[in-house]
């Protein structure tokens, strides 16, 4: 449903600054009623990726097919495709839930009982059947992304795109906007790409891709990302995660990746890791608060690949990348 091929893009440099290449000959293909996720640090082109995809932003190279139709040839035949969900609200909050579902009904040529069918159908799963007549700004975080969610769903799109929809959302309504948007993408079959940088969020998609500095590093299903892994992982909370990184490189020869406060060493073999343990705790355990085994999740490879930097940790929340 989605072809990317051989993609880049570059931001032209200013007199203080250089060029920039934020997307470096990406090739990526999402199956039609396949749930994506682009993940991956801040900066890593996942929103010049979806820039370029909205038709927002013209490519530097490359191309993008869409359901068939070609991004650059015919973009007025993608744009009838999709529905959209930025990572900034686009609802007027000084209106009503109501107001905002009619003006974009207008907006697209829906009227009357179509418009009303279309507004009934697309409120079918949210928790905004009774909120119509409150203003936005009235509104809980979660329920405002359920209303940018069912003011695209008013079109019937067939590839929904969103970009960190769930940005500034606390843990329990990031929760139940993506069990939402999933039951629907599931009963409507459509194709959903949406970026994110909070793990958690890729834990039940058709396939994941993760991006860093431009550059496709790993596709492929949950499973086999975490099955490419396949060892333990020892995850470190000590007093001085510097200190001890520097330590553990040079007096054991270990390779920890530092991920927030807690350091990470990835490519232990299960037989090695309790006598790796008892190495640690003798030599270290003044200057650790806490040690554990755990096996390898999603999050344990994306730091794998990434290098441990400018990923969130589940729950966490972070700024806008490029």
């Amino acid at each position: 449903m989605i072809d990317i091929r051989n993609l880049s893009h570059t931001y032209p440099g200013t007199r203080k600054q250089p060029p920039r290449a934020a997307l470096r000959n990406l090739d990526l293909s999402v199956r039609e009623g396949h749930f994506c996720i682009l993940s991956g640090p801040n900066g890593s082109g996942k929103s010049t990726l979806f820039r370029i995809l909205c038709g927002m932003a013209r490519p530097s190279g490359g191309s993008v097919e869409i359901a068939g139709h070609d991004l650059s040839r015919d973009p007025m035949a993608v744009r009838r495709l999709l529905g959209v969900v930025f990572q900034s609200p686009a609802v007027d909050k000084h209106l009503g839930v109501g107001e905002n579902l009619a003006i974009h009904a207008r907006l697209y040529g829906l009227r009357g009982t179509e418009a009303a069918l279309r507004r009934e159908e697309a409120l079918e799963w949210s928790d905004l059947r009774n909120r119509l007549g409150d203003r936005v700004d009235t509104l809980s975080g979660g329920l405002a992304r359920q209303l940018e969610l069912a003011k695209c769903l008013m079109t019937r799109p067939r590839v929904l795109l969103l970009d960190e929809p769930t940005t500034g959302l606390d843990p329990s309504s990031r929760r139940n906007f993506l069990d939402v948007l999933r039951r629907v993408q599931r009963e409507r079959s459509m194709t959903v790409l949406m970026t994110t940088h909070i793990f958690s969020e890729a834990e039940d998609a058709d396939f994941v891709a993760i991006l860093k500095d431009g550059v496709l590093l790993a596709e492929g299903t949950p499973q086999r990302l975490r099955e490419q892994l396949g060892r333990e992982v020892v995850v470190i909370s000590p007093r001085d995660p510097a200190a001890l990184a520097d330590r553990l490189s040079a007096e054991l020869g270990l390779t920890p990746l530092r991920h927030g406060d807690e350091l990470r060493l990835d490519e232990v073999e299960p037989a090695e890791t309790l006598a790796l343990l008892e190495r640690i705790l003798t030599r270290y355990r003044p200057e650790i608060h806490s040690i554990s085994i755990k096996q390898p999740a999603l999050e344990d490879v994306f730091i794998h690949i990434t290098g441990g930097n400018g990923i969130k940790a589940n729950g966490a929340n972070g700024g806008n990348g490029s």
